[in-house]
């Protein structure tokens, strides 16, 4: 089987990410960060995800963005919005230079597993604003990587795959839908509590919460007592 490296941050996108990779028949090593977020109880739903997708190997690695701040998500002194999404400018929850984080974290564990495919559930319809998703810096960070990197130069190109990219909500859901994923154990909220129940409110939980109304399908989202 190929290998892969699927970034997996516990939410929506990655945990069908992970499912549209094991259905193309790669052995998934599944990749969560510890950045310092605000939501951590993603990274407990990252590890159900990955057991239950049946990943290869799942690691969690620790790098910590809170040093930097500059985001509501790494900042405790920065309220998350809840009034509903900002259609001009980039919002306060965008983490500078995340993906490019993300994704250099993930090209090193490909180098050395000899993997020369990367999955990331970076999505360009239905999201925040963040610079980072756009399907340009995804076609450049796959340039860099095969200029940067030993096995490319030898001959091995790498991949980066963005199968969610150009997907509304709704149709991220029914494709998980169809490749089993429960999405009841994933947490997409900015800031869920520590057993991953939702705010509701936050841009995140708007985007979730439309997508399955817009697919006509229940929400297995749990929520904060109202």
């Amino acid at each position: 089987m190929r290998k892969a490296v699927v970034l997996l941050s516990g939410g929506l996108d990655s945990a069908t990410v992970l499912a549209m990779a094991k259905k193309q028949g790669f052995a998934c090593h599944a990749l969560s960060v510890d950045y310092g977020q605000r939501h951590r109880a993603e990274l407990d739903a990252a590890a159900r995800v990955a057991q239950a997708l049946g990943a290869a190997a799942h690691k969690t690695v620790r790098f910590d963005l809170t040093t930097f701040g500059g985001s509501a998500l790494t900042d405790p002194n920065i309220a998350v919005p809840t009034q509903g999404m900002i259609k001009d400018g980039i919002p306060i929850t965008y983490v500078p230079a995340r993906n490019s984080i993300l994704l250099s974290l993930a090209l090193a564990w490909a180098e050395v597993l000899d993997a020369q495919d990367i999955f990331i559930g970076a999505n360009a319809v239905d999201y925040s604003g963040y610079p980072d998703c756009r399907p340009e810096y995804m076609k450049a960070f796959e340039r860099m990587a095969n200029l940067a990197t030993r096995t490319a130069v030898e001959g091995a190109p790498l991949v980066l795959q963005t199968p969610i990219i150009a997907m509304t909500k709704e149709q991220i859901i029914r494709q998980g839908m169809k490749l089993g994923v429960d999405y009841a154990l994933t947490v997409s909220c900015y800031q869920a509590d520590a057993d991953g129940r939702a705010c509701g409110v936050c841009d995140s939980c708007r985007l979730r919460k439309a997508g399955f109304d817009a697919a006509g399908l229940p929400d297995p989202t749990r929520y904060w007592p109202q």
